[in-house]
């Protein structure tokens, strides 16, 4: 306030400020990261909008990155790290994580309910690209945003199946091209508590933004990095993560030998375990840390 008489004149518009401001405090803080974007859904479990995947950002090669996470709850909270399983460029086979490696014995143990808690923990693979939204009715003030988009092997396939069409009459299309690319209908029905990607689907092949170069350019130029998505300080060393393994379930498993199997049990073909690219549940993987919070 400037003056005494300020302060007397603008006592109503006061109130309605601090009332804000209370309000504002008796919010649940957010975890998220505000460039991620989630297409909401109703109260029936049903989500629609329209995005176009979008190309390569500046200076990398890919328009997507593949990241693996675990997240599971044990006696000692939640586990919800990155693994040091992801394939990376200064490591593109990736390597050792203790919940893989752990996993991998409970598998061999022979046993049902290890294999069972192995299940539970098995990772997780998420893709990762730019996209621009173009309809989204849920929020409206998305549209004409260019945000990161997390999607699952369903999604993924489809853009597979645009780029290399399994019949001779089919034209290929690569999803990520501004002139030639497609918009992408994201339909997401809940089926039998899950969410189901299988409606999606690409429009007819057409130029995004008229094919305005110079607004295509400004676009291109203000994209996400995909490659810090998985830059090596987005996973913790070998020994944080093992430590708060150990810390989660609250004592060491069962079998910690050595093990005759080849790779992680998550890539197991004896004994198939549910798919690591099975249809997401209604609260995904991010939502963990905000059970976290409200413990």
């Amino acid at each position: 306030m400037s003056s005494f008489k300020d302060l007397q004149k603008n006592r109503m518009s006061t109130l309605q400020n601090l009332t804000k401001q209370v309000e504002k405090l008796s919010e649940k803080p957010s975890y998220g990261d505000d460039r991620i974007w989630k297409c909401e859904r109703d109260k029936t479990g049903n989500g629609y909008a329209v995005i176009r995947f979008l190309p390569a950002p500046q200076a990398e090669d890919v328009p997507w990155v593949r990241i693996w996470t675990h997240g599971f709850k044990g006696q000692g909270g939640w586990y919800i790290e990155n693994s040091l399983t992801t394939p990376t460029t200064n490591k593109p086979g990736g390597t050792e994580d203790p919940v893989s490696k752990a996993n991998t014995a409970l598998w061999n143990s022979g046993i049902e309910s290890d294999k069972n808690i192995a299940r539970e923990r098995k990772r997780k693979l998420s893709y990762y690209s730019n996209i621009l939204v173009l309809e989204d009715s849920m929020n409206a003030e998305n549209e004409g945003k260019i945000f990161l988009f997390r999607y699952g092997k369903k999604i993924f396939e489809k853009i597979e199946s645009v780029m290399n069409p399994e019949f001779k009459d089919e034209t290929p299309m690569n999803p990520f091209d501004f002139w030639e690319g497609a918009n992408f209908k994201l339909k997401i029905r809940q089926v039998d508590g899950y969410a189901n990607y299988d409606k999606s689907e690409f429009a007819a092949a057409s130029p995004l933004l008229g094919g305005d170069d110079a607004k295509l350019e400004e676009l291109w130029k203000t994209q996400h990095s995909l490659q810090d998505i998985i830059a090596p300080d987005k996973f913790k060393s070998y020994q944080e993560l093992e430590a708060r393994f150990n810390t989660v379930i609250g004592s060491v498993d069962h079998n910690d030998g050595t093990s005759e199997f080849v790779g992680t049990i998550e890539e197991s073909t004896n004994d198939p375990i549910a798919s690591v690219d099975a249809p997401e549940p209604a609260t995904d993987t991010l939502d963990y840390f905000k059970k976290l919070a409200e413990q």
